[in-house]
C-alpha cells in the first residue's frame, strides 16, 4: 500500500533577539489614540463632574477692604521708621481683625455664627506694611461688601475702645499720684504756716521737691491726655464694582482639561498594564510562528479597499509558503484584547478559496453561523471554476481518486481530504487526542494535527471560485 507522504512543516530560525527600541513620540502619542475609548469616557465622567459642581454649588462673591494700621504715638508725625512691621506687630493686629470680640459684633449686627464668619474672612498681611488687606466671600455682592466693611469699621473700633481702655487707665493713675503729692504738698505748708518744722530750709527744700513731682506727673498725664488712640483708618472700602465673582465657565474648563489629562494617564496605565500583542515582534514571539503578514482593522482610518489588499496580501502569501503543505493551520492574532477576528478570518477563508483551495475554518466558541453569514456575504468577484480534471484511476494500492470523499459525505471528518487544505483555528487551549480514521472504506488515510480536534462538517459548503470553504 502506498500513500503520499506530506512534506515537512516549513521550519523558521530563530531570530537573534532585537535591541530594544527607544521610544518616539509616535509612540507616545500612539497609546492615547488607540484607547481614545478610555480618553472620552474618563474626559466626560470629570466634565459631568464639574458641571454638576457648578449647578450645585451657589455662585460666590469676594469683595475686599484694605485698612491701613497706625501705632500710637505721642507724636502723630514722629516717623516709625524703617522697619514698620516692628512698631505694630501685625500678626497680632490680624489676630484683633478676627478675634472673637470682633465676629460676635458682626454676628450681631448682619446675623450669622462667628464660626462661619470667620471662615469667610480671609486676612493677608503685605511684607514689610502696616496693611490689612481683608477678603470677604458670600453668595451675593451686598452681602460681600457689606460684610467685609463692616469687619474693617468693627476691627477699628474695638483696637480704638481698647486703646482708650489703655488711657483712661493710665490717667486714672496719674490722678492718684497726683492727688497724693498733692495732699502732701498741703500738709507741708500747714506745718510750715505754724511754725512746727524744725529747720525752715529743710521745709522749703521739701516743699520745692514736691512742687518739682507734682509739675512732672501734670506734664505726664498731658502727654497722655494728648496721644491720639486712633488705630488706623479703611483706605480702600469695598464695592461692588470692584467684588470678584467666580468663573463658572472656569471650573468647566477645568473639568474638561483634567478629564483629558486623567484619561491619557489611564490610558498608559491600562496600555503598560494589559499583556497585549502590539508589534509583529511580539505576535512572533507569542505564536511562535512565522509572521506571514498584517491586516489593519476596518475602521474610520483604515478603507476598505485598503484592508481588502491586505487580506489578498496575506492571502498570497500563504499560499506561496505553504503551496507544498498538507493541512496548515494559520492563526490570526487580534492586535487589540477582546477584538472580533471573525471579519477576518472570514475575508482569508475567502481570499484562499478563490486561489483554488479547500478552507476549513474551525470554531468551538459558538461562532459557526456568524462565520458562514459572513463568508458568504464576503464573496468576492473571482473567476469561475475551471473544467473538473478527469477523475484519477485508483492505483490499485488502495488509494483514492481526484474527487474527495468530503463531497460525497457531509458528516465526514475534516481529515478526509488532506490536500491543499488550509484551517484558521481560533486561538484557545485545546488537548490532543488520539484521532482515528472516521471512514470505514479501506486505503482512505484519516490523519489530524495535534492540538486541533477533529470536528465533523456541516453540511453547508460554499464554493469560492475553484476553492470551497467549510465551516464546523
Amino acid at each position: 500500500m502506498s500513500e503520499r507522504i506530506a512534506p515537512a512543516w516549513p521550519v523558521e530560525r530563530r531570530r537573534a533577539p532585537e535591541p530594544q527600541r527607544s521610544v518616539t513620540l509616535t509612540d507616545l502619542v500612539r497609546v492615547p489614540i488607540s484607547r481614545w475609548r478610555t480618553v472620552v469616557v474618563t474626559a466626560a465622567i470629570c466634565l459631568a463632574a464639574a458641571v454638576g459642581y457648578v449647578l450645585l454649588v451657589p455662585p460666590s462673591v469676594t469683595a475686599t477692604a484694605v485698612v491701613a494700621v497706625r501705632p500710637v504715638v505721642t507724636d502723630a508725625f514722629t516717623p516709625t521708621g524703617q522697619a514698620a512691621d516692628r512698631s505694630v506687630n501685625m500678626n497680632v493686629e490680624s489676630g484683633i481683625a478676627t478675634s472673637t470680640e470682633v465676629m460676635q459684633i458682626v454676628a450681631k449686627e448682619r446675623g450669622g455664627t462667628p464660626a462661619d464668619i470667620r471662615d469667610a474672612l480671609k486676612i493677608e498681611i503685605p511684607a514689610g506694611g502696616q496693611i490689612l488687606r481683608m477678603s470677604y466671600t458670600a453668595g451675593s455682592v451686598d452681602d460681600a461688601v457689606a460684610m467685609v466693611n463692616l469687619i474693617a469699621q468693627t476691627y477699628l473700633d474695638v483696637r480704638k475702645n481698647m486703646y482708650e481702655q489703655q488711657r483712661r487707665a493710665m490717667l486714672e493713675s496719674y490722678d492718684d499720684s497726683i492727688a497724693k503729692v498733692t495732699r502732701q504738698r498741703e500738709a507741708l505748708q500747714r506745718r510750715i504756716g505754724d511754725g512746727q518744722s524744725p529747720s525752715a530750709a529743710a521745709a522749703l527744700a521739701e516743699l520745692n521737691a514736691l512742687n518739682a513731682q507734682l509739675a512732672e506727673l501734670n506734664a505726664s498725664r498731658a502727654e497722655i491726655v494728648a496721644i491720639d488712640v486712633t488705630p488706623g483708618w479703611i483706605t480702600q472700602s469695598a464695592d461692588p464694582d470692584t467684588t470678584k465673582t467666580s468663573s463658572r465657565l472656569l471650573y468647566v474648563l477645568a473639568g474638561a482639561l483634567g478629564g483629558v489629562l486623567l484619561g491619557v494617564v489611564l490610558a498608559y496605565v491600562r496600555e503598560s498594564t494589559e499583556r497585549v500583542v502590539r508589534t509583529a515582534a511580539e505576535a512572533h514571539e507569542a505564536a511562535t510562528l512565522p509572521l506571514l503578514g498584517m491586516v489593519r482593522s476596518r475602521g474610520f482610518r483604515a478603507r476598505a479597499k485598503a484592508v481588502d489588499a491586505d487580506v489578498r496580501y496575506v492571502a498570497m502569501a500563504i499560499a506561496e509558503r505553504f503551496r507544498h503543505a498538507v493541512r496548515t493551520p494559520v492563526v490570526v492574532i487580534a492586535s487589540r484584547p477582546r477584538e472580533d477576528t471573525t471579519l477576518i478570518t472570514a475575508s482569508l477563508a475567502v481570499a484562499l478559496a478563490a486561489d483554488g483551495k479547500d478552507v476549513y475554518v474551525g470554531d468551538d466558541s459558538g461562532r459557526i453561523d456568524q462565520l458562514r453569514a459572513v463568508i458568504t456575504a464576503d464573496l468576492r468577484a473571482v473567476p469561475a471554476p475551471g473544467p473538473s480534471s478527469p477523475p484519477a484511476k485508483s492505483d490499485g494500492a488502495g488509494t483514492t481518486n481526484g474527487a474527495p470523499a468530503a463531497t460525497q459525505d457531509a458528516e465526514a471528518t475534516i481529515a478526509i481530504d488532506v490536500d491543499a487544505t488550509v484551517m484558521l483555528p481560533r486561538i484557545t487551549a485545546t488537548t490532543s487526542g488520539e484521532v482515528s480514521g472516521a471512514s470505514g472504506t479501506p486505503g482512505v488515510m484519516t490523519a489530524m494535527m495535534a492540538d486541533v480536534p477533529v470536528r465533523k462538517l456541516s453540511p453547508d459548503v460554499v464554493q469560492v471560485g475553484t476553492g470551497r470553504v467549510r465551516v464546523g
